[in-house]
């Protein structure tokens, strides 16, 4: 006996398929910047490892403009699953402009680390500022596949390929959106006490 998959069910069955795709991915990364993290704990006991290094105050704003970005796109989630084009038009593009402004402090935070007098390369830099540096441009890597992703999500919007039934692309943007953001506040923090 042939069995025959209703419409509903085939999207169903797609939609669980790429949210699993996204969810394998986002452990891969996981595991990476676990890897990155380790070797920042074991190269703490090294001579040159600065003890007196603080975080760059632009890095405590880009860190408020991506927990905003999270927000935005968890509102444009629930904004199209009520049809509501206008509001999740709102919460994508806010989604965008706060995730540029994440990008642009990250670089802002470079700068002010340079002007306090650590290098990440060369023969002034430290070991300490170097990881800094690697795990924050790696994260930066990441979040341009998460800009990359936002901008299809928001054209493909503007063609109104999203309403209440049809809300894959805006779940899986958000769901890796959240997942930068979390992975961004736990790189802050161990930053930030793991000096």
């Amino acid at each position: 006996m042939e069995m025959i998959m209703t419409t509903e069910e085939q999207k169903s069955r797609t939609a669980r398929s790429y949210k699993l795709i996204l969810l394998f991915a986002m452990v891969s990364m996981t595991m990476m910047f676990a890897g990155l993290t380790s070797a920042f704990v074991v190269s703490k006991s090294r001579a040159d490892w600065l003890k007196d290094f603080q975080l760059p105050i632009a890095f405590y704003y880009s860190t408020a403009a991506i927990i905003g970005c999270s927000v935005a796109f968890h509102l444009a989630k629930k904004a199209i699953q009520k049809n509501n084009q206008s509001k999740t038009t709102i919460f994508l593009l806010t989604t965008l402009v706060l995730g540029i402004l994440f990008v642009i402090l990250q670089f802002v935070g470079f700068g002010q680390i340079v002007d306090n007098g650590y290098y990440f390369t060369g023969s002034g830099s430290s070991i300490t500022t170097t990881f800094l540096y690697v795990v924050t441009v790696v994260h930066l890597i990441h979040l341009a596949g998460g800009v990359i992703s936002l901008l299809i999500i928001i054209y493909n919007h503007f063609k109104q390929k999203y309403n209440s039934s049809q809300t894959l692309g805006i779940e899986l943007g958000a769901m890796y959106w959240h997942f930068l953001d979390l992975l961004w506040v736990y790189l802050f923090l161990f930053l930030y006490f793991f000096k």
